[in-house]
């Protein structure tokens, strides 16, 4: 009889104690929590009409935790003319590269300020001609990415027909050059590229020939340091460092180019 009066009272605590969970789960959902989302939107076919800040809310117990879960969210429910770069959401194509909260990163990566009562402002890359909305032109960064030969150089090759053996020392040496994902989060962030980026190449260009110039199996490093010895290509560099602190990936653009300045300073 006890076992029975004891098992009828634990039924109705549990029963009492998931319509509780229930309510709270409802009250939760009846409770949105918005985020007001800035975005600069500009459209070539309208020349006439001036770039503008377009306010869109979000309610963030309905989307994901980072930035580009917004935008997309945005996009898909409220405003289909929206326009981006995105790709693998994973930080490895560096598409979604813009200026988030006034800081260049990647939107994949970035986490959504929760403090709903300050609005989030969303910019393209800044300093470089804009495509629409969040979209730069990379065409000339792209062309300087070229301009540097990013591939590897050699007059010989080996007897066997294989592939250029390394060491695990020289191999070692490419870490922290070889993850960048040419996003050009660095290079827009630069105040010396912002004024001379028709002939300064820029961070990300820079820690690239660095890249392939202590490169073990490359054999080009006389054509590549020639290539740089020039008042403008890599000296326009003035270790401002924006570029350390903005890469979404931790790499040092800075210590790249102080040390191809400090090879080309012993040549």
């Amino acid at each position: 009889m006890l076992r029975t009066v004891f098992g009828e009272s634990m039924g109705m605590l549990r029963k009492q104690t998931m319509s509780g969970l229930r309510g709270l789960a409802t009250s939760a959902e009846q409770a949105p929590n918005i985020k007001k989302f800035q975005i600069y939107r500009w459209n070539p076919d309208t020349p006439e009409v001036a770039p503008q800040m377009k306010t869109y809310e979000v309610d963030l117990n309905k989307c994901g935790p980072m930035v580009l879960d917004a935008i997309l969210k945005i996009k898909n429910e409220q405003d289909a003319t929206l326009t981006f770069r995105r790709s693998c959401r994973e930080g490895i194509c560096g598409s979604c590269a813009m200026n988030i909260g006034g800081r260049n990163t990647l939107a994949c990566l970035c986490r959504i300020d929760r403090d709903t009562s300050k609005d989030l402002k969303i910019y393209p890359l800044p300093h470089m001609f804009v495509v629409r909305d969040l979209v730069p032109d990379l065409t000339h960064f792209y062309k300087q990415y070229k301009s540097i030969q990013p591939y590897l150089q050699r007059e010989t090759h080996p007897a066997d027909g294989r592939e250029n053996l390394q060491s695990v020392e020289d191999r070692a040496k490419l870490d922290g050059l070889y993850e960048c994902i040419l996003c050009a989060c660095c290079s827009t962030s630069c105040p010396s590229y912002w004024w001379n980026q028709q002939q300064y190449l820029g961070p990300a260009v820079l820690m690239q020939a660095y890249r392939w110039l202590i490169d073990s199996r490359d054999q080009a490093s006389k054509a590549r340091k020639e290539m740089l010895q020039n008042s403008m290509s890599l000296y326009r560099c003035h270790t401002i460092m924006n570029c350390a602190r903005t890469c979404p990936k931790g790499l040092n653009p800075g210590k790249a180019i102080a040390e191809i300045k400090k090879q080309l300073a012993f040549d």
